[in-house]
């Protein structure tokens, strides 16, 4: 037990939860680091009506939760990024008093979260660093590695963290510690080349929520987005690995928000600010900025799914739209990539072998490295040595002579290479490139 807290500072935050007779009682205590705040989840039995403050000298959080109780001691709870103790009380004759005590300044924001999946009723706090900018973790200096050109920057988004677990396989592999997993061994394998850096949106097991993953890739001036995955059917057999890139109806949506947020905002999109443009004119550099970057996206994403089809069953064997939000960047061509089905036994071991995490990373770094190759971005190592590609995937809407000149080879000369009677070239089809013109 401890005296009751008197004084409360200006910063006040009053949350309320479903006005009922009986509240839910607190039953554990869970805690996430994240990039820039940490995330505490008390698990609760039904909806609660709760108030929150922070206080300071020293720096504490106060929840206070009517008509509630705690169901078992909170001491034991594993402890992460700011909080250093949990205390429990009583306020009053009927509300239940939890103390976080912290070692910083914080800035908090709840919200409840009613049943789904396994778990029950949560009440989430998020406790948001006074004065810190997101951790991003970048593997070496991006600098070129001769003459002054620079690399190019890959950002590596492993997919879900921390109170998010993603998908569990059937002997209780999660899909978090895959996709961390997959991803620093694809950060490895693009540090090891030349020209390529990488930039992981996390390195160990907390949550980013997902319209902060894409925009990590645009402050850090990502020349290409991979999301990674792990999939999950009802049905133990399916199998396989996809590609995804954004819908239309995805583009048109962050398009919609980007041009009513124009005003208050320095978004840019490819390199040219739309907060100081007239509608018509945002509206055009927009539609300009993501026809492009859908385009290149489609042609990386072609080139990783061939990467993985050599390695692997495909789920689907050409490239899949969905309306996924972290692919959602107007100016970073993104994918997303489901490596394998981890609801399926087999693929699930095969996960979580390291060999075959390399594997996966060797396939997507060749795709990766062959899409820099055939379009380099200007200042960067790859256009100033230049590389030429042996395979190119056609991505729809890709003309004969567009991927001619792409390579900088005849029409003639890849027809020739390919046994091609016309021009005329399918999406998917795997293109072999003609080492000399």
């Amino acid at each position: 037990m401890f005296a009751r807290i008197s004084r409360i500072p200006a910063v006040f935050l009053l949350a309320l939860g479903a006005q009922t007779a009986l509240a839910g009682d607190v039953q554990s205590v869970r805690f996430w680091d994240a990039d820039d705040h940490t995330r505490v989840v008390f698990d609760v039995s039904g909806p609660v009506h709760y108030k929150l403050f922070t206080l300071e000298n020293p720096d504490r959080l106060v929840l206070d939760i009517a008509r509630s109780r705690v169901s078992k001691s909170l001491d034991g709870s594993a402890l992460e990024g700011a909080v250093q103790r949990v205390r429990t009380g009583r306020q009053g004759t009927d509300t239940l008093r939890i103390v976080l005590d912290l070692d910083r300044g914080v800035q908090p924001k709840s919200f409840l979260l009613p049943p789904a999946d396994k778990f029950g009723h949560r009440l989430v706090i998020d406790l948001f660093d006074r004065a810190s900018a997101p951790r991003v973790v970048k593997r070496e200096d991006a600098l070129g590695v001769g003459g002054g050109e620079r690399d190019v920057i890959v950002s590596i988004d492993a997919g879900h963290g921390g109170d998010d677990p993603g998908a569990s396989g059937a002997n209780g592999s999660r899909e978090k510690d895959i996709t961390l997993a997959v991803a620093q061994a694809l950060a490895a394998r693009v540090d090891a080349e030349p020209g390529m850096k990488a930039v992981l949106t996390r390195d160990r097991d907390f949550f980013i929520p997902l319209k902060r993953r894409y925009e990590i890739a645009r402050e850090q001036k990502a020349d290409l987005f991979v999301s990674i995955h792990a999939d999950a059917f009802a049905k133990s057999q399916a199998r396989g690995s996809s590609v995804f890139v954004l819908s239309g109806r995805g583009a048109s949506s962050e398009a919609a928000r980007m041009l009513a947020d124009r005003e208050n905002t320095s978004d840019l999109v490819g390199g040219v600010s739309i907060d100081d443009k007239d509608a018509t004119l945002a509206a055009v550099l927009l539609d300009l900025s993501q026809g492009a970057t859908m385009q290149a996206s489609e042609v990386v994403a072609n080139n990783v799914l061939r990467g993985l089809a050599r390695i692997g069953n495909l789920h689907k064997r050409e490239v899949q739209r969905a309306n996924f939000v972290v692919l959602r960047s107007p100016d970073v061509p993104s994918m997303l990539v489901e490596t394998a089905f981890i609801s399926n036994p087999a693929e699930e071991k095969r996960l979580n072998d390291p060999t075959h995490r390399d594997k996966l990373a060797d396939a997507l770094v060749e795709g990766i490295r062959d899409y820099f190759a055939t379009t380099p971005p200007p200042g960067t190592w790859f256009a100033a040595n230049p590389q030429r590609p042996r395979h190119h995937v056609v991505a729809r809407g890709e003309s004969l002579s567009l991927i001619a000149q792409r390579h900088r080879v005849s029409v003639a000369s890849l027809k020739r290479e390919n046994e091609l009677a016309t021009d005329q070239v399918d999406a998917g089809v795997v293109l072999k490139i003609p080492t000399a013109i």
